[in-house]
């Protein structure tokens, strides 16, 4: 790696962040589905909102409170599924008279909230671009909110015809509207329930140039069939003639690990890098070695703890081939799959820096992660440049915009 002396101070190129999420808009459905598919499609209303609890699936309780705080929910197939919260949007709140240099994240509580509550670049592209270029961003890969990491909320509804014309009219809308004016970059999702269908949402999207989708760490937590089944073959397949890079973000398998039912939240939020690890010893195990274009990328997963995975994955292989046959099954150690396939994705993450040269100089990509908790918003600029301190200009760039520019197969400078 090459090091800068300790005098120097690195020079920060515009930023392109891999993962962000937009609070969607509450007209996206409403305008965006077929006229037959309005009524039962996801629309706003506002209501009263008391205590709300983060339950088993990454679902919430919300108890209607006559007297409680107001907020947008979302209605689904007559259904009330999400209400927006201020931990997951930065309230007015939190910038006092609209000053960002007083950014409070105390603020963001698990509390309802409606859109005026909340700062306009959370759901208005417009003011999410301002919001950027006064954050030394020109680049940002928004995940969703409403259809949850990877869609989940879709797959999770009664009426699939219903459902599929829900993913097809974010999708249009994503592209179409929220990326349509530059910074936005499109990343889309899929109908989970059906594999070839999912393939097929990847092609169309990939004939408008878009080259990121959603997808879960770990399927089968959702109670779909394992990546190791060959069902999902058509959907990678598709990502890997497209060049079409697979996010999965953390908590897209809608759990959390935690070693004991009553840890405490903190307790499991610092151990969530636990899933995106599990997966990726899958698929340097399984699915890289049968597609062998395909790439993946572990959003908000930090970095860190790579190095040690590919480590031990190696490890095992050699010196348990004995009665696991593994040199039978795959000829070359399994690090062979990850170098130049595999995208860690970080928002903090010193000891990662450190260690660039065993996770791979082109494989790790900085994110803002805003509206979020875990964002660096408005100071992006500088937590980089701490992260970044000691590290050459060349280096500098790869992690904070040319590794996503690559990722993303975007033409950019």
């Amino acid at each position: 790696m090459t090091l800068m002396s300790d005098t120097q101070k690195p020079e920060i190129p515009k930023i392109v962040s891999v993962d962000d999420h937009v609070v969607e808009p509450a007209h996206v459905w409403q305008a965006w589905l077929p006229e037959k598919h309005r009524e039962k499609g996801p629309r706003i209303e506002r209501h009263r909102f008391g205590k709300m609890k983060l339950v088993k699936g990454a679902k919430y309780e919300m108890e209607l409170d006559p007297e409680g705080r107001w907020g947008d929910a979302w209605i689904y197939e007559d259904e009330l599924v999400y209400v927006h919260k201020s931990h997951v949007a930065i309230p007015l709140s939190a910038t006092p008279g609209g000053d960002k240099s007083k950014f409070d994240r105390s603020h963001m509580k698990m509390e309802a909230m409606t859109y005026e509550d909340m700062r306009p670049g959370c759901y208005d592209r417009d003011a999410r671009i301002k919001e950027f270029e006064e954050n030394w961003v020109d680049g940002s890969l928004p995940f969703p909110t409403f259809p949850r990491f990877c869609g989940q909320t879709f797959y999770e509804a009664n009426d699939k015809e219903l459902a599929l014309a829900c993913v097809e009219a974010y999708n249009n809308w994503m592209v179409e509207e929220w990326c349509g004016a530059g910074v936005n970059i499109p990343l889309t999702i899929i109908p989970l329930w059906d594999a070839d269908l999912a393939a097929k949402e990847v092609l169309r999207n990939a004939e408008r140039n878009v080259h990121a989708v959603c997808f879960s760490e770990l399927p089968s937590a959702l109670g779909l069939p394992s990546i190791h089944s060959g069902y999902w073959d058509p959907f990678f397949q598709a990502c890997n003639d497209t060049d079409t890079v697979i996010c999965m973000h953390v908590g897209s398998s809608s759990t959390n690990p935690t070693g004991s039912p009553d840890a405490p939240r903190g307790a499991s939020a610092s151990i969530a890098f636990n899933n995106p690890m599990t997966s990726l010893g899958e698929y340097m195990w399984g699915v890289l070695p049968r597609f062998d274009k395909l790439r993946i990328a572990y959003s908000e997963a930090q970095v860190g703890w790579i190095p040690y995975a590919i480590e031990r994955s190696d490890y095992v292989w050699d010196h348990h081939d004995g009665w696991m046959s593994n040199k039978e099954r795959m000829p070359v150690k399994p690090s062979t799959y990850y170098y130049g396939r595999v995208f860690g994705c970080f928002t903090s993450d010193y000891h990662g820096m450190k260690s660039l040269d065993e996770i791979g100089v082109d494989q790790v990509c900085f994110e803002t992660d805003y509206p979020h908790t875990d964002t660096s918003w408005p100071h992006t600029k500088e937590e980089v440049s701490r992260m970044c301190e000691g590290l050459s200009d060349e280096m500098i760039y790869k992690v904070v915009r040319g590794n996503a520019i690559d990722m993303l197969s975007l033409d950019w400078d």
